[in-house]
């Protein structure tokens, strides 16, 4: 049984699926799929979000405002803390730091992302963290914010042995997307290697990044299976020890309810 431990429901193109997200969740069930971790990008993705996951029962939320989503724009605490009041919000972000696609001073997003470290303590959720060119400051920001009090996950990590080993001493998961089975991936299958299974988490990022072989086309949930497939190749241990303890990580980090 696998999660796909952070992927965006709400954005998939249904098209192939007659409209209904149903057929997708099915689809990925067939490949062992049984569990669902949907992000927020946006604060106004929360409505959506939550009819989701009120479908669904084996479907989970978070709520948080994206590095780069609404550049420069106030931030209100008290609306990510009446969202993440939701029962089947489980985690706050994704938040973080992205110099990548953002230019001039930064400060806005550093502010931003200490209110979500601050609400994640307040709330007692974990911390779901996006970091692109910013990998010094976003840990430089961990620490100085006390983000270890609360813990979370490194997102789709891209980063460096020495980045994951910072993120991991300071009570963080490291969870690897479809972009560990590119083949000019080294450093990064480098890092899956040494990440311990017990702090390791998959995820699909869907409908970005899908793994080899579906490199290139829309990513579904399905292919978190293909993610594990390669870790477990790339480490020399079986799938399913794969498998079992990137779930049991996901229940212990996130401690989900699954009561109706």
């Amino acid at each position: 049984m696998y999660v796909d431990s952070h992927c965006h429901l709400n954005m998939l193109d249904l098209t192939p699926y007659e409209g209904d997200l149903q057929l997708v969740l099915d689809q990925a069930r067939q490949h062992g799929v049984k569990y669902f971790l949907c992000v927020a990008v946006t604060l106004n993705d929360h409505p959506e979000l939550v009819t989701i996951a009120d479908r669904f029962q084996n479907v989970f939320i978070s709520s948080g405002l994206h590095p780069n989503e609404n550049p420069g724009e106030a931030f209100d605490l008290s609306i990510l803390k009446k969202e993440s009041s939701h029962p089947k919000v489980i985690a706050i972000g994704e938040t973080g730091l992205d110099y990548y696609r953002s230019s001039g001073e930064m400060k806005w997003q550093q502010d931003r992302f200490a209110l979500h470290i601050d609400c994640a303590k307040q709330c007692q959720k974990p911390l779901i963290i996006h970091t692109r060119a910013a990998k010094e400051d976003t840990i430089a920001m961990m620490q100085s914010e006390k983000a270890n009090e609360i813990g979370g996950v490194m997102h789709c990590f891209t980063e460096d042995w020495d980045t994951a080993k910072q993120a991991l001493d300071l009570n963080f998961y490291i969870s690897f997307s479809g972009i560990v089975t590119f083949k000019n991936a080294v450093e990064l299958q480098d890092v899956a290697r040494k990440v311990p299974l017990e702090r390791m988490l998959i995820e699909t990022d869907c409908p970005y990044l899908a793994p080899i072989p579906h490199r290139g086309k829309p990513n579904v949930p399905a292919y978190v299976s293909h993610v594990a497939e390669f870790l477990a190749k790339l480490r020399g241990e079986s799938l399913d020890k794969i498998a079992e303890a990137t779930t049991k990580n996901f229940f212990e980090l996130f401690k989900p309810s699954l009561a109706q």
